[in-house]
């Protein structure tokens, strides 16, 4: 029997190491055998005969895990998982029985187990579940520290994070924030490009003057131009009054631009020009305009392939992309996950709701193809159905809950497992590609090919003929030169 937000073992992602278990039991010949288990395992074991030497010891010291049998005299298992998980919270508690009838269960669950393993006690059976419990107790933890991080320590007020590639992207944001040079934002949707330009623009010599935004996707092309460089009264037939573009209206601010690489190919000229000139002429206007506004864009796309195919202007790839900032999705930002997600439940709520251990597991091995804008969706989800203080795996939606992490594996014992080494490597392009949302130029800098080898690689998975060789030639060549 296992309560229902105990983990299991297909969400096991990362090893456990050494952990200190208490073993209490008033048969002194089981608890050797027991520590003899798991210090083979290698783990630190301490053994008690009585409940009240096990609450003593973790009065003295701290423990990972705690090992008890259901029936001891003076304190049984029962009362003392309830004395563990009042005063030592997080530490899981499992449960010896030789007797596995309903009300023993009941009882147990609710005084707070982990899990049961029946008497007698098989090796197979002990250690993985040890392990298990472990495993629970070291993600409890990090929860904890990051709870009081996020709570602490905000570099940049808003965005939560202090991964490598987070830290790496904080400070470009401090360096950059003190110059004019244009900016362009690297990442997959919902990774939080806004806010870095946001960061950006308060931090700066402009930080009074207005921060204006337009999504460049989101505006039809016929209407684009006009948002961009305002249009004089009567330039067409609804232009009933002047209006003001966007470039003159962050006048002493910041212009962002979102999904640049959305532009119509026919409003990339007149936007490089502006950018040139610093100047706009609104449509049906004789008189040009001047605008003195700090440039940031963003893109999901890979703009460098854009270019190399013609579908971006590369002088205007030039303008804008004075300095880069690769905004790293959420699958590459390690434990950020679990402070963002604790980020996301404090916004949202008064009451001091946590993630219990089994969802942090899971939220770290969910690829979150919708980055932060999934997570905080994921939290305000689970804060509408949850029922305890804890987020629990059922609060969670089914695909997270359901998510099985893609692996290559190398190692088998089965033969047929085993695959032929152009297989292999087949495998793990598919997978580097996936993780970098499909950016060659990303994606051959991580296999450590020049981008004509990787197309060249990616022509053969996909079935092409020899014969296309030449056109993959020229176009990776074209990007190489770009």
């Amino acid at each position: 029997m296992r309560q229902p937000d105990a983990p299991v073992a297909h969400h096991e992602t990362h090893e456990v190491g050494r952990a200190r278990v208490l073993v209490a039991d008033d048969d002194a010949d089981l608890c050797q055998l027991l520590r003899g288990i798991l210090v083979r395992a290698g783990h630190d074991v301490v053994t008690c005969l009585t409940a009240q030497e096990a609450l003593d010891r973790m009065a003295d010291s701290p423990f990972d895990v705690v090992l008890t049998d259901w029936q001891m005299a003076h304190m049984d298992g029962i009362e003392l998982c309830e004395r563990v998980v009042k005063e030592h919270r997080g530490v899981p508690v499992l449960l010896m029985t030789a007797h596995g009838d309903r009300d023993l269960v009941i009882s147990a669950i609710r005084a707070g187990a982990y899990d049961f393993i029946s008497k007698p006690v098989e090796e197979q059976l002990l250690v993985p579940l040890v392990a298990r419990a472990a495993r629970a107790r070291m993600l409890d933890k990090e929860v904890t520290r990051l709870r009081r991080e996020v709570s602490t320590v905000t570099p940049i007020p808003g965005i939560v994070g202090t991964s490598p590639a987070m830290r790496r992207v904080f400070d470009l944001i401090m360096r950059v924030s003190q110059s004019d040079a244009s900016v362009l934002l690297e990442g997959e949707t919902g990774t939080g490009k806004e806010l870095i330009a946001r960061a950006i623009h308060a931090r700066s010599a402009r930080a009074a003057g207005p921060f204006v935004a337009l999504n460049c996707a989101a505006v039809p092309a016929t209407l684009l131009e006009s948002e961009l460089f305002g249009h004089a009264r009567g330039a067409f037939t609804d232009a009933k009054a002047p209006r003001v573009g966007m470039f003159v209206e962050a006048n002493g601010g910041t212009l962002f631009l979102d999904e640049i690489g959305d532009m119509p190919s026919e409003i990339q000229p007149k936007l490089l020009r502006a950018l040139q000139e610093r100047k706009v002429r609104p449509l049906g206007a004789n008189v040009e305009e001047s605008f003195d506004a700090r440039i940031i864009t963003a893109t999901h796309r890979d703009l460098e392939a854009d270019v190399a195919g013609h579908r971006f202007r590369e002088d205007l790839y030039y303008r804008v992309n004075v300095v880069t900032i690769h905004v790293p999705p959420l699958r590459e930002r390690g434990t950020d996950v679990l402070a963002m997600a604790q980020h996301f439940l404090r916004a949202r709520s008064d009451a001091q709701r946590t993630l219990s251990a089994p969802v942090a597991e899971l939220l770290m091995s969910y690829d979150w193809p919708g980055n932060a804008r999934e997570l905080e969706n994921c939290m305000e989800r689970a804060l509408a159905l949850s029922r305890f203080d804890q987020i629990t795996t059922d609060d969670l939606p089914e695909k997270v809950r359901a998510h099985r992490a893609e692996r290559v594996v190398i190692a088998a014992e089965d033969p047929s497992e085993l695959v032929a080494i152009h297989e292999l490597e087949a495998r793990y392009i598919r997978r580097v590609l996936k993780i970098v949302g499909g950016n060659k130029a990303r994606a051959a800098r991580v296999l450590g090919l020049d981008r004509r080898t990787l197309y060249r690689k990616l022509e053969r998975l996909n079935g092409a003929a020899t014969t296309d060789d030449s056109h993959t030639e020229q176009v990776a060549h074209a990007e190489e030169s770009s």
